[in-house]
This record gives C-alpha cells, structure tokens and sequence, in this order.
C-alpha cells in the first residue's frame, strides 16, 4: 500500500467513523469532575431496541402504563442508552464496561466510533472494569477479528460474577432465552484470562475506586464507589436500570433481572445511600448520559437527571 502500514485495528477503527458518517448514532456525553484531577465521562455504545415487557412483563400493567405515561415514556418501545464511564486523572484511563461490539444488536457495539470523538485510542485505556458479563457489558471487549480491543489494559471483575459465568453448567441452568449470553460470555472471559485481576466487595482496585455489592441482576453485580474527599459518584451498571420504575417501586421484579427478589433488596440499598449521602450516581441505561442525583420522597424515590 504504498509503503503504508494499516493494522487490523486501525482497517477496523477507520471503517467504523467512515460508516458513522453516513448514519445517525446517539452519541451521549456527560461529564464532571472528581477532585482536583479527575473527570468522568459517560461516552455512548448507542441503544438496546427491546420489546418493553422483557422489563415491564411481570409488573402491574395499569400502574406501568400510568407510570410511563407521566415520565413521557413510550410505552410500545423500550430503547435505553447505553452508557460507558470514562474515568481519568493523572495516571489512569478507567473503564466500566466496554459495551456489546459488533455481534450484540445492530443499535448497540458503538463505543470505538465515540471515542474517537474524544481523541482517545483503545491502546491508552489502562484498566477496564466490568459490572457484570451480560452482552451489552462485556461483548465489546472483542473486535470483528476477535482481537482484544483494549490490548494494554487489565481486565478487572469480580471474582463471584466470573466464577458464575466461567462455570461450564452455567449454559445449561442459565434458562434457554440466555444461553447465548452464557456462552458469549464465557467466550470473553477466555479471551482476557491472561489480563484479568479479580476483586471482592469492599475492595479498593484502584485509588479511590471500592467496589460496591449490588447482586442480584447477575449473580455477582457490582457497583463502583469513586471518591476524592468529600465528593463521590455511585457507578451502578444495571442495577438501577430505568429512570422511573426503578426509583418509584424498587420492589417490583424486574424481567432483566436474574434473581428479582435480590436485585429489588440491592436497589433499594443503593437509593438509600445515594440519596442519604447526596452522591451522585452514573447508570448505565439511564438518560442524557446517565449522570444525576437520587432523591428521597416519601417511601420511593426520583431520579433527578444532570445532562450536561
């Protein structure tokens, strides 16, 4: 090619913000700071496309449909974002989640195109951090050649959720409308064996950043407590997964959710530190960008949202 060397990653990456040119993607950013040198980033992997009773099925329909109707929902479409959090300061460029790559849902697997509009390369990512292993989490640790898309970083997960889904029954007990997430994620896991460091709840796995139990969607879900001082922010992956239902009945089970009665238990945990403690919280299929506050009323809560 004229004597210029063109990678596999970077055919990939190219082909990606051509094809970008001609297409709409949401691509939803919001940021603060942490501390005097820290910024975190929420960075869009697009949208899921789901039909909304894989969420709302099990709860009641009238109240769903009153609850919907008043946040403006569309009740015959469930679409959430699909936000990633960048984390940086002066030594590291953190990860949570890498989102589903190529092989997920043709609305989602856009995070390589969205870092490009920030001028950050995979190969500068130092660490990535996975709340769980569902698809739309930990599937965009892989390209289209199946090449680690983050070849520099070291892959961090807690050691129950990896246990869960290294096991080889899980493909088989996991219940047959997941049995592609149970092998599509054992295929990852395999993947980053060699660049994986594992973590309990409560440990600190970099400065400043404790993960926090939130069991319940997968069996070993973690949050992410990130604190500098007197200020913090709640990473929570999944385990908050709507802006209304969510925050206004903790306790209805949710059809995402692999264990509802101890997913339902984790939310109500994580509101009543949230909003106790005056955090703020970065979900990952929650709007804008995901980042705002929780506020306490009366026996529920509200999401107060932060676009920025």
């Amino acid at each position: 090619m004229n004597g210029i060397s063109l990678s596999r990653r970077s055919f990939l990456f190219n082909a990606t913000c051509l094809a970008v040119l001609g297409a709409q993607t949401r691509i939803v950013q919001a940021e603060l700071r942490l501390g005097p040198s820290a910024r975190i980033t929420t960075v869009s992997d697009g949208y899921l496309s789901l039909p909304p009773d894989v969420v709302f099925g099990a709860m009641p329909k009238e109240e769903i449909e009153q609850i919907l109707i008043r946040n403006q929902a569309d009740a015959t479409k469930y679409e959430p974002e699909c936000n990633v959090t960048l984390y940086r300061d002066d030594e590291n460029t953190v990860l949570f989640d890498v989102g589903a790559g190529p092989d997920f849902m043709p609305t989602s697997g856009k995070l390589l195109e969205t870092l490009e509009t920030i001028d950050l390369s995979p190969e500068d990512v130092t660490h990535v951090v996975f709340t769980h292993a569902h698809p739309d989490h930990i599937w965009g640790v892989l390209d289209d050649f199946d090449d680690l898309l983050f070849p520099n970083a070291t892959h961090l997960i807690g050691r129950k959720e990896w246990d869960y889904w290294w096991n080889p029954s899980t493909v088989d007990t996991i219940g047959e409308d997941r049995t592609a997430f149970a092998a599509g994620a054992k295929r990852r896991l395999e993947a980053i064996e060699d660049q994986v460091a594992f973590f309990e709840d409560g440990h600190e796995i970099l400065p400043g950043i404790a993960a926090r139990a939130s069991f319940g969607h997968t069996p070993g879900h973690m949050a992410f407590e990130l604190r500098n001082g007197d200020e913090s922010v709640m990473v929570v992956g999944d385990a908050l997964g709507n802006p209304h239902v969510a925050f206004e009945h903790p306790d209805w089970h949710s059809g995402t959710d692999q264990d509802p009665q101890v997913a339902a238990a984790a939310r109500y945990s994580l509101l009543d530190q949230i909003s106790e403690e005056k955090m703020r919280m970065i979900g990952f299929h929650l709007p804008n960008g995901g980042i705002g506050r929780v506020e306490k009323t009366g026996s529920a809560y509200r999401f107060i949202g932060e676009a920025s």
